[in-house]
């Protein structure tokens, strides 16, 4: 089979695809036909050398989302071939992963597709979706309280406000002036634009007497301008360890790091098949212009996932 590997770091220039072995679903595995898989930071910090393998290893798979059909199973696994699934293969360092014609994985790591979506919507799921919800329980928000979501228009952003209005918090909402009518349409409460000095901006939407919102998601890894717009005793949670702020007037500092999880991967596609969730791809690219894809990532600037199509 073809796969996207790295065999040694450096830019998006070291994506390769391979002809690679088939690998064969072991106990408790899936074997999936690999219909479309998106392209995530994570990817580019492989290829930038970000992870290391502690064992010398000829290549590195890349991808860690993916959406297609079941097309093998190991022993203890009852799923029928032909079954659409989407799935966040989270370990990091393998030799073959998502961005490949078959992705073997975790059966706690797949949960049926959204039915009716098309597969490369539903492969920009998994790991987005997945950091959003997690990092929204890290948050003990009651109804009516407020919560800060930076980065809003971008993967886990959106997703994190989608999420957020189900739990009838209200949400203020940061990203692009661009990104307003879009994320007032999924639920937020108020915008502020990214060129807004942000505690400041925040403060115009906090009832009389609260100094600052009950919750930060910081999505987009602003670090502690962020929190500088938490009331005291609040909470701030960002998806990237290496921008946290330290603790500050009792704000409580935590980190969401998402991991296989069929049951909250299950219900977040039951999400997006009813039109709670807004899956977005930007780009599609074919496997064999997996390089082009990946240069096209670290350049930015796209709203939605960049997908590849084996």
């Amino acid at each position: 089979m073809r796969a996207a590997v790295v065999k040694k770091t450096g830019g998006p220039e070291a994506v390769e695809v391979l002809e690679v072995p088939l690998p064969e679903p072991g106990p408790l595995e899936v074997r999936i036909k690999v219909a479309a898989a998106a392209l995530n930071p994570a990817d580019a910090a492989v290829w930038a050398g970000v992870f290391r393998s502690s064992e010398e290893v000829e290549y590195t798979g890349l991808g860690l989302d993916a959406a297609g059909t079941v097309d093998a199973v190991g022993t203890g696994v009852a799923l029928e071939v032909g079954t659409p699934v989407i799935a966040f293969d989270a370990p990091v360092l393998r030799s073959t992963k998502a961005q490949a014609e078959y992705l073997v994985t975790d059966v706690h790591s797949i949960a049926p597709a959204p039915e009716g979506m098309d597969l490369t919507l539903a492969a920009t799921i998994p790991l987005n979706a997945m950091t959003a919800s997690l990092a929204l329980d890290h948050l003990p928000l009651r109804p009516r309280d407020t919560v800060l979501v930076t980065g809003a228009g971008g993967a886990v952003g959106g997703y994190a406000v989608e999420l957020a209005r189900t739990r009838g918090v209200r949400i203020v909402a940061q990203g692009r002036p661009e990104d307003e009518e879009f994320l007032r349409g999924r639920g937020a409460t108020w915008f502020v634009s990214r060129d807004e000095e942000l505690s400041e901006a925040v403060r115009r939407f906090v009832p009389d007497g609260v100094d600052g919102v009950d919750g930060v998601l910081d999505a987009a890894a602003v670090g502690a301008p962020a929190l500088a717009a938490v009331r005291d005793g609040g909470v701030f949670v960002s998806v990237r360890g290496d921008v946290l702020p330290a603790p500050e007037r009792g704000v409580a500092v935590r980190l969401t790091t998402a991991g296989p999880e069929a049951t909250r991967l299950s219900y977040l596609s039951a999400l997006a098949e009813v039109g709670v969730l807004t899956p977005r791809v930007a780009q599609v690219y074919p496997l064999s212009q997996a390089a082009e894809a990946h240069a096209r990532l670290a350049r930015g600037g796209l709203r939605g996932r960049i997908v590849l199509v084996p």
